[in-house]
């Protein structure tokens, strides 16, 4: 799909670096440059549930430490930074990364965080931008997270203003019929995520276009930059329905 995305800036979600492994994962974020000629943003976190850990093996408690080193691996690998001397959980490779990103500056790396106080501070430290979650914030959550991180930000020595960030997992179901949205909301999204389906409601793009319009043009307020949909179904459909709400969101 690569060849049909024309000049779109490609961005992925949020991948696992903790466990994926900062390396193959820097060969696979490179690859995919490489084929779109330099238009990817890449996102990664250190995940948030601990069956991914066990499946592995992997120590949850662990996750912290071993999301930092991944990332300052990766940015060594795909943004030309400095390698960590001495690392804990990961195996260096003894030679750059070949192919390199096409970039001058490589790959940005934005970094996934719900908004705590520690996560903001290792977005501050580590990103390049700022993934906050859909179906775990609110607009004004958003809002007070985002000068939380300014503040962080500016410690780091990095601007708040050329610092971009995004709305992803944003769940997407346009539609006027109240049944079938609630449908979409107690079979599909409540079940997957373990959540209340009238605080869900409010907090995802299932619903009717006024509803959904609203919801962005909420979070476009507070200096929400992007949203990443996520259509739980008919993906071609559901982007024209949802092309045709977004002139409403200023």
């Amino acid at each position: 799909m690569i060849e049909r995305s024309g000049d779109m800036t490609l961005a992925t979600t949020i991948s696992l670096a903790s466990l994926r492994g900062p390396v193959p994962l820097a060969k696979t974020l490179a690859a995919l440059d490489l084929l779109s000629g330099g238009r990817l943003v890449a996102g990664v976190g250190p995940g948030s549930s601990k069956r991914d850990y066990d499946a592995l093996g992997i120590s949850f408690e662990d996750r912290w430490k071993r999301f930092d080193e991944a990332v300052m691996i990766l940015r060594a690998l795909l943004r030309d930074e400095p390698v960590p001397v001495r690392p804990n959980h990961f195996a260096l490779p003894d030679t750059p990364l070949a192919p390199a990103p096409p970039g001058a500056e490589g790959i940005p790396l934005w970094i996934g965080s719900w908004g705590s106080p520690a996560g903001l501070r290792r977005v501050a430290r580590l990103g390049d931008g700022w993934l906050a979650s859909a179906y775990n914030t609110t607009p004004e959550q958003f809002a007070s997270a985002r000068e939380a991180l300014a503040i962080e930000l500016a410690r780091q020595n990095k601007s708040a203003a050329q610092f971009p960030n995004a709305l992803v997992t944003m769940w997407t179901w346009i539609t006027d019929d109240r049944a079938d949205r609630d449908r979409v909301l107690r079979e599909v999204l409540c079940p997957l995520l373990r959540r209340d389906s009238a605080e869900l409601g409010a907090q995802v793009c299932v619903g009717s276009a006024d509803h959904c319009a609203e919801l962005l043009a909420s979070y476009a307020e507070t200096g929400c930059q992007r949203v990443y949909l996520w259509p739980v179904g008919d993906e071609t459909r559901q982007l024209e329905l949802a092309a045709e709400i977004a002139p409403r969101i200023q």
